[in-house]
């Protein structure tokens, strides 16, 4: 089967109907976590993930652990065959109740698992793409930067170079924003 055929097959209505769940979540940037959840698959997809279907399945509930703690795990572990490992990877993204966000990162970076780091920079190309300053101060849109080229271009660096490529622009053009105050 090729890489098309097997996204052709790729069942992902499940996985929407539990991320809608999200839809009243909303980002501090606008919109909602629903959406964001989309834009990072899109972003796995323009990167032809095709053939990694647990990895696009997580992208569509990455956030839904931290952002609904009630969330029965159960329930999505059983959704289907690969349940069990979207439920894991979810859950090794999600940043516990008490760890600071620069512990949470570091481990990410030095003890997840490639579809971890993998998911993590394209849910930060996500995340840099709509930052904005209308929301953010000035000192925290660089605080961002300065937390992405630590931990996350490192964990882009050993999964994937180009969107090693994208965060770097994506960094360079915010920084240039931040900077001429546009």
């Amino acid at each position: 089967m090729t890489s098309e055929e097997k996204l052709k097959a790729l069942v992902l209505a499940p996985y929407i109907i539990k991320a809608t769940a999200l839809i009243g979540y909303a980002r501090h940037v606008g919109g909602n976590q629903f959406r964001h959840a989309f834009a990072t698959l899109g972003i796995l997809l323009d990167y032809k993930y095709f053939e990694n279907s647990v990895l696009l399945k997580a992208s569509l509930v990455h956030d839904l652990f931290e952002d609904i703690p009630s969330t029965d795990k159960s329930i999505l572990k059983n959704i289907d065959s690969e349940g069990e490992q979207v439920t894991s990877l979810v859950l090794e993204l999600t940043r516990k109740e008490d760890e600071l966000k620069a512990t949470y990162l570091k481990r990410i970076l030095e003890t997840g698992s490639k579809n971890a780091k993998i998911l993590k920079s394209a849910d930060r190309i996500s995340n840099l793409t709509d930052i904005n300053r209308t929301i953010f101060t000035d000192s925290k849109i660089s605080q961002y930067l300065d937390e992405t080229e630590e931990f996350v271009v490192p964990m882009a660096e050993q999964v994937n170079k180009n969107m090693v490529i994208e965060l770097h622009d994506l960094i360079r053009k915010r920084r240039k924003m931040v900077i001429q105050g546009f």
